[in-house]
């Protein structure tokens, strides 16, 4: 699993370790029931504490990404997730905040919109 993170980025490297993986889930880089590194590993590989790459996989767990096993470490769940009221009010208040700031930084709606389509299109989400 490569993870493209920022070190000199204002965001948190939990953070970034999360989205990286959801990104590497929905392109299918990691399958259904793969195996995640186990959190000392990856620390090990990236080089940071390993209560960082706890943080972010209990995360991941918690949204419903992962499952962890004492015997099997994390594992990928099976995705995706059922749609729920809870999810959904969740991406739309973040989409909001994303149209906002995509206007408020000069970007069209056709070009947002474009944005959008590529990317479901890139992680094989069928219209």
């Amino acid at each position: 699993m490569i993870l493209n993170l920022d070190f000199n980025s204002d965001k948190p490297i939990y953070i970034q370790i999360r989205e990286e993986v959801i990104k590497s889930i929905a392109n299918g880089e990691l399958e259904i029931y793969e195996s995640l590194p186990s959190v000392r590993s990856l620390a090990d590989e990236i080089g940071i504490n390993l209560h960082t790459v706890s943080k972010a996989y209990n995360l991941l767990k918690d949204e419903g990404y992962i499952s962890i096993d004492r015997r099997k470490g994390a594992v990928i769940n099976n995705l995706p997730i059922d749609k729920d009221i809870n999810n959904f009010n969740q991406i739309k208040d973040q989409i909001e905040l994303l149209v906002a700031e995509s206007y408020l930084k000069g970007i069209d709606k056709s070009e947002f919109m474009d944005l959008c389509e590529n990317y479901f299109e890139k992680y094989g989400v069928k219209k």
